[in-house]
């Protein structure tokens, strides 16, 4: 999942590059264990979480948390809500996945990403405390995610962080994240169809393992609106004792997310105008990101029915000619449901994949074959297997008043969004932009 630029690059930030590389090459290990494969004893993942913490200390002890779980909208809450508690004064970390350029982008303390550097000295750190958990744990060793969990924690107690907002990575009740024992806050933005091989068949099943989080002691919200599934997270809440807050119906995902995130600040007292301030200042890479005009183009990550109803909702927005659409999906995805929304407004069609080595990508010559009962009638249709070909084509042929517009992939839009801003400029800035 790295990237990589040039020599020069290579050399200054040679560190991490290698930290990375160490990181993501311990998949070629047999691990006993699959979070997003067996399912068997998902108790397991815990442990295992809990045990390799335990080796180091255990880091994530003494943090005021706030965990956000949810379908759609919890990358955005976990940020909204991080600005605001900045905003405030209060020294607040936060743990988001995945990144979309460059890893660090998944830590973040204030207003910077973790240094290169420092992700470097912590993989350091790890690595006697990853051998052991190898060579002698009954859990096996850490997965990717739990280490890079792991690297976040050590870094928010080195920072002296108050404050942590953790996105949850997939799902709650078994998730890495799930392994904090006190929050002050737990919510779930909303239930939808998403990774249901792990999480369940049904919108119910769903909900009962993202209300996993729910905690007694701590304070529970959530923006789902749909009886069925509010009661399912009242059970729980009945069960735990613990007080619930119900954002009130509103006009877009959007609101949503800033009801969610506004009203989590509400309960730890945070002033209004600290949230005004932490909202109106909080930026997104591949969330409907615009990276350029005249023709006008934007990044969105949408990877689930319920994100690409909201690009949708964005879509009606803007004001512009034709649509030129890339399209690059994870096999895994329900491809169908989100065709069927997002391949109607297009006037040109461009399937694609995205080039990450080790998560398997749905054929673009798939895609065009699903995408015919839906796509608009004289729709062209063209498919690139190098997405920066796609993207090329796109802009030759669009107008100034055109748009060209990316979905399907939190990976495809950060491969494109290295043509505006390459990883360099954010390993040295360790910021957005």
């Amino acid at each position: 999942m790295s990237s990589r630029g040039s020599p020069a690059i290579m050399n200054t930030f040679r560190r991490y590059h290698q930290a990375v590389d160490y990181l993501e090459g311990l998949s070629n290990l047999p691990q006993e264990k699959n979070y997003m494969r067996d399912r068997a004893n998902p108790t397991l993942y815990l442990k295992r979480m809990r045990y390799f913490l335990a080796l180091l200390g255990n880091p994530d002890r003494k943090f005021k948390f706030i965990h956000i779980t949810g379908t759609a909208g919890k990358g955005t809450v976990t940020t909204m809500v991080h600005e605001i508690l900045h905003a405030s004064g209060k020294k607040v970390g936060s743990f988001t996945s995945p990144f979309v350029t460059t890893s660090i982008e998944k830590i973040r303390v204030g207003e910077k990403y973790i240094s290169p550097d420092e992700l470097a000295d912590i993989v350091e750190y790890l690595k006697p405390y990853v051998d052991a958990a190898y060579a002698q744990g009954q859990y096996g060793r850490p997965s990717y995610f739990e280490l890079f969990l792991a690297i976040a924690f050590v870094y928010f107690k080195r920072q002296k962080c108050e404050w942590v907002v953790l996105e949850a990575g997939l799902g709650g009740r078994y998730d890495a994240t799930n392994v904090i024992e006190k929050p002050v806050i737990t919510a779930i933005t909303n239930i939808d169809y998403d990774h249901t091989e792990v999480l369940g068949k049904t919108l119910k099943q769903i909900a009962r393992d993202k209300a996993g989080i729910i905690k007694k002691g701590a304070e529970f919200l959530t923006a789902e609106q749909r009886p069925a599934l509010r009661a399912v997270f009242q059970k729980m809440c009945t069960e735990k004792k613990v007080p619930v807050f119900l954002v009130p119906r509103q006009k877009s995902y959007q609101e949503y997310n800033h009801r969610l995130a506004a009203a989590i600040a509400e309960r730890v007292g945070i002033l209004e105008k600290y949230i005004e301030k932490g909202i109106g200042h909080t930026r997104l890479q591949c969330r409907f990101e615009i990276m350029q005009k005249n023709p006008l183009v934007v990044l969105d990550g949408a990877h689930n029915r319920a994100k690409i109803a909201s690009t949708i909702e964005n879509l009606k927005q803007l004001d512009f000619q034709k649509l030129f659409l890339i399209v690059g999906i994870a096999d895994s995805k329900d491809k169908v449901s989100m065709l069927k929304q997002i391949a109607p407004y297009a006037d040109h069609l461009l399937f694609t994949r995205f080039q990450i080595k080790d998560r398997k990508c749905a054929h673009p010559k798939e895609l065009l074959a699903l995408s015919k009962r839906y796509a608009k009638k004289g729709a062209k249709v063209n498919i690139f297997l190098d997405p920066q070909q796609a993207l090329a084509c796109a802009l030759r042929q669009a107008g100034a008043k055109d748009l060209i517009l990316t979905v399907g992939s939190f990976f495809l839009a950060g491969e494109l969004r290295k043509n505006w801003i390459p990883e360099e400029i954010i390993l040295r800035k360790r910021a957005l932009r």
